[in-house]
């Protein structure tokens, strides 16, 4: 496949919070405002302070969410917390129509939806250097009780588990260092093709 044709094939960004997908991508989005695009996900939770309706999240009723849901209008979906979340067709086709790149920050289960879909888009995992270099950079946030750090743990070694199955991501990049990190992260969505990383252990 060209190296234009996989630029246009949207591209899937997971990884464990905490691994700093969202500072990869302030990078690139502001070394490339028009080149991406980032696909605005559904969701029924309500809206933080400063969040907007249609920048962060569309932000939708239950029952709106649900009636979406039934007309096979999400790519993906799903609920964290007892709010729901989801990927609409509608919004990765605007972005794809305009001739920019759509990027999808999207969970494991996600994931795992999408691969059943015809989207046929590039995976890429974002992952720690290792399970206590995560944990350190998730207690230095300030923002997380020990309880959901301990959560957040449990599920990044369960996202880590799926990236090391055979075919689960088309590239992995460990984020050791930001600079070199977003290098191989501008690489990949720019459409070239890279030999990535390999995934730390589960058990440090």
């Amino acid at each position: 496949m060209s190296p234009l044709a996989d630029f246009l094939r949207p591209l899937v960004l997971s990884g464990p919070s905490g691994t700093g997908k969202s500072t990869l991508l302030t990078r690139l989005f502001a070394e490339f405002p028009d080149k991406f695009a980032f696909s605005v996900s559904h969701t029924t939770r309500q809206p933080r302070p400063g969040e907007e309706d249609g920048k962060q999240y569309h932000f939708v009723a239950r029952d709106a969410f649900l009636a979406l849901l039934d007309n096979k209008g999400f790519i993906e979906h799903a609920e964290f917390s007892g709010n729901l979340y989801g990927t609409s067709v509608m919004a990765v086709q605007s972005i794809a129509d305009s001739g920019r790149r759509c990027i999808l920050d999207i969970e494991v289960q996600g994931v795992r939806q999408i691969k059943t879909t015809s989207l046929d888009p590039v995976y890429l995992f974002i992952s720690p250097p290792s399970m206590s270099v995560l944990r350190t950079r998730l207690v230095g946030r300030g923002t997380e009780t020990d309880a959901a750090v301990e959560k957040r743990m449990k599920t990044a070694l369960n996202e880590i588990a799926y990236a090391k199955e055979p075919g689960a991501h088309d590239v992995v990049i460990v984020n050791d260092d930001l600079d070199r990190a977003y290098q191989l992260f501008k690489r990949v969505a720019l459409g070239e093709k890279i030999e990535g990383d390999t995934l730390p252990p589960l058990d440090d």
